[in-house]
């Protein structure tokens, strides 16, 4: 008889051997075969050091460096392999506190006894060149090679933008970034920070135990090399964006560049600016805080973030809405008596010419005839209310990209304001508003808000003859990257191309008309250069009205839209017309022989008379 306790014996035997050589397995794999669970136990006698890339370089239009990378030196912590030192020798040699010192070791500590932070960073190279040769004598300490940003001057500050260290949200949300990284911050280098980052690599080197490198671990099989970030061409011209900086010092507001024909930013000037080296290395935070808290707002991006009225500048506009309407035509005249006066309102106006064709209303901004036309507009038979046609004006008006964002490739961009027909609703009452209540949108009053960055594309589309493409500021990466798709689609207005014609003629009549004919822009014209321009000003309720002027030339085949905002400037003719005119000569003839108009602009300090008004 079989023993069944004798088989039993045999298969837990059995099994047990099996477990036996299964452990025995995995072990040999973890000790022999797999090496990387010996790397994480040796990690007290190794040192991991981040290869960081050269961040791509930044070059204008025309291959012109605007911003470079430089060396600089971050003394790290590993707490896992700290142990006593001389902390007296060490302070002085980096020249801190012991009480720097403590804080960051229980900060080190907090964040990863494993894992390495930044203790002191941006230390100069003479500082360590000194520290390297004694870093001997502080275990857990060791020294991590970057860059950081440098600029060829101090030009298109809130273009380009800064760099700053990640925060901790960003890490929790990109496992790209580490504590004590770098990464775009605003401009360009927040927008193609992808781009322009590189690739990061890693460096494992063996330490003896004085904190001395003896050799890169395993021949540097774990070693991964860094990829340099790409080199990206912007639209910009440098010159021209340096030229604009110049010619707004002393005055606030913006100026906004575009080549029409492909929607590419020349430039974009917001004033004041600042020195982007301010927001470079361990000075960032202090001078960010100084920046933050200047009266004038340095930091605010007004071409994309400042919004007006875009005051008689918008009459074009209407212009082209009554055409497309059939409310107006270029024979329609109106009388002008000093204004628009009706139903006990009254809109001023000065002195010129009367009746006027609409070519000449354009010349000499006539308050009146835009009201007649306005009004046209909104009581327009063709439509069974004022709100039905105020919708219908709307919809033309948001075609050339107003009351919206644009789109730009650069954040922070607002989107303006174009008055829904519900806003009157709420305010007057459904029914209760008429064309009449809504007239100071006919000379671009009222609730109507443009940025600067839009009222340049308004020009742009006026060259284009009723199109336009989405500005932006990025050109191409060495890498033979494009801009992106979405800036080469042609967006259209709802206007016909023939109606701009019309409109043309009387912009070029602002400029160009003969003396004495009541052109309103007449210092901008240029010789040999046949530029169309309108003039505007907007009323500011806290001081000086806004000095406005749209513009593009030459008038056949352009390539350059400009629109220039001088806050406090008063009349569109006395500063922002001329800034216009001068930034075309200065991108068309690459030189300014009107010195005497570019001494007026350089010489003009408007900052003189805010101070005097507070």
């Amino acid at each position: 008889m079989v023993n069944p306790y004798a088989e039993r014996k045999f298969v837990v035997g059995a099994l047990l051997i099996l477990v036996i050589l299964v452990y025995l397995g995995r072990l040999f794999h973890l000790q022999v075969i797999d090496r990387t669970y010996r790397l994480s136990a040796s990690s007290n006698v190794l040192r991991y050091v981040t290869q960081y890339p050269a961040r791509g370089l930044i070059y204008d239009r025309n291959g012109k460096l605007m911003v470079y990378n430089e060396a600089a030196y971050d003394v790290m912590i590993n707490p896992r392999q700290l142990s006593e030192f001389d902390t007296a020798d060490f302070c002085r040699i980096l020249g801190v506190t012991r009480k720097k010192v403590d804080d960051a070791i229980a900060g080190a500590r907090k964040y990863s006894m494993y894992r390495p932070s930044p203790f002191l960073k941006q230390i100069s190279a003479e500082t360590y060149a000194v520290f390297q040769e004694k870093m001997y004598k502080f275990p857990g300490f060791f020294v991590q090679p970057r860059t950081l940003r440098k600029y060829t001057d101090q030009t298109a500050a809130h273009v380009l933008g800064y760099v700053g260290e990640v925060d901790e949200k960003t890490i929790a949300s990109d496992p790209y970034y580490s504590m004590g990284d770098y990464i775009g911050i605003s401009g360009v280098e927040k927008t193609y920070e992808e781009l322009l980052r590189g690739r990061k690599g890693v460096n494992v080197y063996l330490v003896d135990v004085h904190n001395r490198i003896q050799g890169s671990y395993m021949d540097g099989i774990f070693d991964s090399a860094s990829v340099a970030g790409t080199d990206i061409y912007l639209t910009m011209d440098h010159d021209l964006q340096a030229y604009g900086e110049k010619l707004m010092r002393n005055k606030i507001g913006s100026i906004v560049a575009i080549e029409p024909l492909t929607g590419e930013i020349l430039s974009m000037v917001s004033s004041p600016s600042y020195d982007p080296a301010l927001l470079v290395g361990r000075i960032r935070s202090e001078n960010y805080q100084k920046l933050s808290q200047d009266t004038l707002k340095p930091l605010f991006n007004r071409a994309l973030m400042a919004q007006y009225p875009p005051g008689s500048t918008f009459k074009v506009v209407n212009a082209l809405v009554g055409l497309q309407e059939g409310v107006v035509s270029y024979e329609t005249e109106y009388t002008c008596n000093m204004g628009y006066h009706a139903g006990g309102i009254s809109v001023g106006c000065h002195v010129h010419d009367s009746p006027l064709n609409l070519p000449e209303a354009i010349q000499n901004s006539c308050n009146a005839y835009f009201c007649n036309v306005f009004r046209n507009i909104l009581d327009n038979p063709r439509y069974s209310s004022v709100t039905e046609a105020f919708q219908q004006w709307r919809n033309h008006v948001v075609s050339f990209g107003f009351g919206q964002k644009l789109g730009i490739d650069l954040a922070s961009e607002l989107s303006g304001n174009i008055p829904e027909s519900s806003y009157y609703d709420y305010y007057y009452g459904e029914n209760r508003w008429k064309s009449l209540t809504l007239i100071s949108l006919a000379i671009g009053q009222g609730e109507l808000l443009i940025t600067p960055l839009q009222m340049a594309n308004l020009a742009a589309t006026l060259a284009n003859r009723g199109y336009y493409y989405v500005p932006h500021i990025f050109k191409e990466g060495a890498d033979g990257r494009e801009s992106a798709n979405r800036f080469s689609v042609i967006h259209e207005t709802t206007i016909d191309s023939t109606w701009f014609e019309i409109v043309a003629e009387g912009m070029d009549l602002a400029v160009n008309g003969p003396p004495g004919s009541g052109s309103t822009a007449r210092i901008a014209a240029i010789p040999g250069i046949r530029v169309c321009g309108k003039t505007g000003t907007a009323e500011n309720p806290h001081g000086e009205d806004h000095s406005i002027f749209i513009a593009y030339a030459p008038k056949e085949d352009p390539c350059i839209a400009v629109a220039v905002y001088v806050e406090n400037g008063g009349f569109g003719a006395t500063y922002a017309a001329p800034i216009a005119s001068l930034m075309i000569e200065k991108y068309m003839n690459r030189e300014i022989k009107r010195t005497w108009l570019e001494k007026y602009i350089l010489d003009t300090n408007l900052l003189i008379r805010d101070e005097e008004n507070d």
